[in-house]
């Protein structure tokens, strides 16, 4: 699988994602400089978590103008999957690549822990199987918002890809950790090839990081 990272300044999750790609894959991604025009042709494209430009102005705003954004979206037009994760799914909507918005925990304050997500979605690359898994989250502006519209839209499009849940799968209030709207954790385009989720896939990829369930998003990629 030839697949590329994109590295912004702050990035800090950038070699997390490249390790479980290429422990999971065989093969190693292409880390590619936001200041770049260009990339090969690509299996995948990750836009990964952290802090770009140090979440000024506003988290993903700035970085969603670096060169190689004009790149990323001409290729995930062009049907190539892209998966932004945390600060990364703040920039791909940013982009507009995505709908909504992602605005402060409703806690108004940084959130980092382990959290269970259940796939409402199968019949994506991304996501295959109706499964619940743990992963941690690491954001302060993870709240995701939509107007009824948009909200209308992705529900009846089948866009909505993970909500947060409990460790039996159950969606209540209780299992929301930042205040989305109905416990939205990852949302996808109308075409379904890209995907934008707060949870670190790249962080629970492997048992020696205290969980595995990460790997199945980059496995159903590959399958």
């Amino acid at each position: 699988m030839k697949s590329h990272v994109i590295v912004f300044p702050g990035s800090n999750c950038d070699r997390d994602v490249a390790v479980a790609i290429e422990s999971i894959s065989g093969s190693a991604p292409e880390m590619v400089w936001h200041k770049n025009t260009a990339m090969d042709e690509s299996d995948l494209i990750v836009v990964p978590g952290g802090f770009s430009y140090g979440d000024y102005l506003r988290c993903g705003a700035i970085a969603s103008t670096s060169p190689i954004i004009n790149e990323v979206v001409k290729k995930a037009k062009a049907g190539v999957p892209v998966i932004g994760i945390c600060n990364g799914f703040q920039i791909l909507i940013e982009t507009s690549l995505l709908d909504g918005a992602l605005i402060r925990n409703n806690s108004l304050s940084f959130i980092c822990k382990d959290v269970h997500i259940k796939s409402v979605n199968t019949s994506s690359i991304f996501t295959k199987t109706s499964s619940i898994a743990k992963m941690p989250i690491a954001h302060n502006e993870g709240n995701y918002f939509a107007s009824t519209e948009v909200l209308k839209k992705i529900t009846d499009n089948d866009q909505i890809a993970f909500k947060y849940c409990d460790d039996r799968g159950e969606i209540n209030y209780l299992s929301n950790p930042n205040g989305s709207l109905e416990n939205i954790a990852g949302i996808l385009n109308d075409k379904k090839n890209v995907l934008g989720l707060m949870p670190h896939p790249e962080r629970a990829a492997e048992l020696s990081l205290g969980c595995d369930d990460g790997k199945y998003i980059f496995e159903s990629i590959l399958s």
